[in-house]
Formats: C-alpha cells, sequence, structure tokens
C-alpha cells in the first residue's frame, strides 16, 4: 500500500466524521440494568413465565400493565404452543440457565505405524 493511501485513511485532529466520539454502542443487558432490570432478573423473568399456566400466560400478553419483556415472551410462547412447536421453550432455557455440556469422544482401535527412513517420518 502506497504511503499516499495511508495519510489518506487517517484521521484528522479536531473534528473527524469517521471518529465514534460516543464509543461502541451499549450492551443490551446493560441497557435493560439502566431502566432497572439486572441480567439475573431478566433470567428469573423468563424461568417464571415458563412455570405459568396458559390462562395467565395469555393475560400477561394482553394487559398492558405488564413489562414489554414479558409481554412478548408470552406472546411467544402462546404462538408456539399453537403450532406445537418447542423451539422458544428451548431458547428461553438456553438463554437463562445455559446449554447443557456437549461431549464427544473419539475412539480409535487401528494402530498407527510410523516408520523413520533416512530422516523422513512416513507414516
Amino acid at each position: 500500500m502506497a504511503k499516499n493511501d495511508i495519510i489518506q485513511h487517517q484521521f484528522t485532529k479536531g473534528f473527524d466524521p469517521k471518529r465514534n466520539i460516543n464509543g461502541a454502542p451499549r450492551k443490551l443487558i446493560s441497557s435493560f440494568s439502566e431502566l432497572g432490570y439486572t441480567k439475573r432478573q431478566v433470567s428469573d423473568t423468563m424461568l417464571s413465565m415458563l412455570a405459568l399456566t396458559e390462562n395467565e400466560i395469555a393475560n400477561i400478553s394482553e394487559n398492558e400493565n405488564y413489562s414489554m419483556l414479558e409481554r412478548i415472551i408470552a406472546k411467544s410462547l402462546i404462538k408456539d404452543l399453537g403450532k406445537g412447536n418447542l423451539w422458544n421453550i428451548e431458547t428461553l432455557l438456553n438463554r437463562s440457565i445455559g446449554r447443557p455440556k456437549e461431549g464427544a469422544t473419539i475412539e480409535q482401535d487401528n494402530r498407527l505405524e510410523v516408520v523413520f527412513v533416512k530422516g523422513k517420518t512416513i507414516l
């Protein structure tokens, strides 16, 4: 790359429209904590809603006194219940509890023969 190309893309002193003065956008969880939600409270909300009956979840989704988080979760659970789909329940459990550890075992029954010939290794 030529020196002129590098100079062309450098920041200038003072105001520069390429510079992000505000920094990176805030993460969703930190935004929740400013509004009253902590990461643990979001997780607890997800888990407690999975323990409710269908009528209670329908009441939450229709009532405007509940938070948007609770209403969105309730509507998605009702929608998936009608379809007979478990995807949202699995997603809520994975986000609140965490995924179970997945392990893989590798078994090799064959012998590996290594032959050295004049400084070279042959498998």
